[in-house]
């Protein structure tokens, strides 16, 4: 083998080793993981999109008086469910502030529907009621757990992207653009004010917030879409 053949060998495997170690790979791997976690926060939302129409029944079946409070609901649940996001938009904080107004409007409407049915003990007290909001419960401990660890997943490749070395491959070969995390609402540091176990009749407990399968609500600590 001759000398110059020997010498671009040698180059090719230094230039190799100088690519990975300058994130050639780990700027894909984070933004993937990124990508993942977003869907898991989508499901979550979906789960608890998919329970509205069977709880919205119910509720009309014993407090068929309450149609405006029922209406907001569903009008919330439409708004939300037509508000999605692809990959693509995860780094346009519009975009998400959209998706997160949208799913917080849902939200706020069922915390105050909750609410509303506590005059109707007889509602409370049937076994279709009582699984549904053990289902969805679980749904919202589901949200919040999918929010955080998306968020971590934005923090993490955020943080890639903007590190010596891998901000070489992030910005000569990706192009990368920071990723948008979700912000922790006003008032968000209070829990709100309602008991799903009272409400529940105590049939059945609730996914946990740890549950490897669930995602869940906004978190209080957040990470941004600027990154550190």
């Amino acid at each position: 083998m001759s000398f110059g053949t020997l010498l671009r060998s040698f180059l090719l495997a230094l230039g190799l080793v100088a690519l990975s170690g300058c994130g050639i790979n780990s700027v894909p791997t984070a933004e993937e993981e990124a990508k993942a976690r977003w869907a898991d926060v989508q499901s979550a939302y979906q789960r608890r999109a998919d329970l509205i129409p069977n709880l919205v029944e119910v509720v009309r079946g014993a407090a068929s008086s309450e149609q405006d409070i029922l209406t907001q609901v569903i009008e919330a649940r439409a708004s939300a469910t037509q508000t999605q996001l692809t990959t693509d938009d995860l780094s346009d904080p519009a975009a998400i502030q959209r998706f997160d107004q949208a799913q917080s409007q849902l939200g706020g409407a069922l915390s105050r529907l909750l609410v509303t049915v506590e005059k109707y003990p007889e509602l409370q007290s049937q076994a279709r009621f009582a699984d549904l909001m053990v289902q969805l419960e679980g749904s919202e401990n589901r949200i919040e757990v999918a929010r955080n660890r998306y968020n971590e997943a934005v923090q993490n490749y955020n943080t890639t992207i903007r590190t010596f070395p891998a901000t070489i491959a992030a910005n000569v070969i990706y192009g990368a653009e920071p990723m948008e995390g979700f912000q922790a609402q006003p008032g968000s540091e209070n829990a709100p004010d309602v008991d799903f176990g009272g409400l529940s009749g105590g049939s059945g407990a609730a996914a946990p917030a740890n549950d490897n399968t669930g995602t869940g609500a906004t978190q209080n600590g957040a990470a941004t879409g600027t990154g550190n």
